[in-house]
């Protein structure tokens, strides 16, 4: 019997949320792929409630690495006009490369720090 890809991923989720919750002080940046697009949310985890949000079709780009990064610099845009300068990034158990790195790279250049 063989586990699907999602499961593993949802594995790996449960285990990096352990360790980023321990954090409290800072904001968790959260994001999440489908083959439709790619979203983004900033996530006050001490309320519960998301403070920013992004998507590939808000930020007009394309379900690609470039689109991606710009959704990073739209969220990042969207975080400093609420004053939230410094992020815990939580990439929901995607490996850190291609999008999921681009939007993080986005992310810091908007001014983001994680």
């Amino acid at each position: 019997m063989t586990i699907s890809r999602n499961k593993l991923r949802l594995h790996r989720k449960k285990r990096i949320r352990a360790k980023i919750t321990a954090g409290a002080e800072k904001i968790r940046l959260t994001v999440f792929r489908s083959l439709t697009g790619f979203y983004a949310q900033a996530i006050d985890d001490a309320t519960g409630k998301t403070l920013a949000a992004s998507n590939s079709k808000a930020a007009k780009a394309r379900n690609d690495i470039e689109g991606a990064g710009k959704v990073g610099k739209d969220i990042a845009e969207k975080c400093l006009a609420k004053k939230i300068t410094a992020v815990a990034f939580d990439r929901s158990g995607y490996k850190y490369h291609g999008k999921v790195k681009a939007f993080a790279e986005g992310a810091r250049e908007g001014g983001l720090k994680f």
